[in-house]
């Protein structure tokens, strides 16, 4: 009787197991879109201090063009959104690790970049815009010749300055005999000047930036016009799941997003009702 009893309990371990490795079990998340259907929300990277684009309140909140965006991308998808503060250069370089899903942060299509994320249609182009301090009395982008400007780490704009491969392929060239002085992220140029420091005399970033420094009072002047405009798109990490239906999705939604005027009017909402969203004549 015993070993009837012991041969039943086995048979039955085995009928469990056997499920299991059938599909019996929940199989875990294959997919990007697998993943984030299963958390039912978007972890979103974000700079929490790039106003109007992105930055976050005293009370924790987040607000900007970006932030909006990727708040309509995932309600499109069905999803809540998550917001996740991270370094720009961390955001840059891939291989995440699983810690966000994608960077709705205003990041430049380049070769490099390509490489090792993907990157959906651009939803927004930027104009890349030179400034100054008022302190050092520069007003043209001559007078800037031999001094030192200021640009967020792992920026195009910092590419740029440098000439470097990953630069944006535009035929403008910067200044001669400058140097170069970086900020953990764009705005911190601007944040300088306005606690005193005055050892860099320039500062290259997107040109809302600029304008919004300038509103919030600080010691900043518009130097020229835009040097160059860039194309701007959703990211996603390469070395994470397999992104392909998601994508896909993305792709959908982003061109759906400027069909629709979603895009143009968060654009003028957030950049005093300029329209960004199509390419510059």
């Amino acid at each position: 009787m015993h070993g009837l009893r012991w041969l039943a309990a086995l048979v039955a371990l085995s009928v469990v197991v056997l499920s299991a490795c059938s599909g019996g079990a929940t199989p875990a998340p294959n997919t990007l879109m697998d993943v984030v259907t299963a958390a039912g929300k978007i972890r979103v990277s974000t700079d929490p201090n790039y106003k109007p684009q992105s930055f976050q309140n005293s009370d924790g909140t987040f607000e900007g063009f970006d932030i909006d965006v990727a708040t309509e991308v995932a309600k499109r998808m069905g999803l809540e959104v998550e917001f996740l503060p991270q370094a720009w250069a961390a955001i840059t370089a891939g291989n995440w690790g699983g810690r966000w899903d994608m960077s709705v942060g205003s990041m430049t299509i380049t070769p490099a970049r390509q490489k090792i994320v993907d990157f959906s249609p651009p939803y927004y182009y930027t104009p890349a815009q030179m400034a100054a301090s008022k302190a050092s009395g520069i007003t043209t982008i001559e007078g800037l010749a031999g001094k030192t400007i200021c640009a967020g780490e792992a920026t195009t704009y910092l590419d740029w300055l440098n000439q470097t491969e990953t630069r944006p392929a535009v035929d403008a060239t910067p200044p001669p005999d400058i140097k170069i002085v970086t900020q953990k992220t764009d705005a911190d140029c601007a944040q300088q000047w306005a606690a005193g420091r005055n050892d860099f005399e320039g500062w290259l970033t997107a040109g809302p930036t600029v304008e919004e420094a300038i509103t919030q009072g600080q010691p900043v002047v518009a130097v020229g016009g835009p040097i160059y405009f860039e194309p701007l798109a959703i990211a996603v990490d390469k070395s994470g799941p397999d992104d392909t239906t998601f994508m896909a999705k993305l792709k959908t939604i982003v061109d759906e997003m400027h069909a629709d005027g979603t895009l143009t009017t968060l654009s003028k909402k957030w950049y005093d009702g300029q329209d960004l969203t199509q390419v510059p004549e």
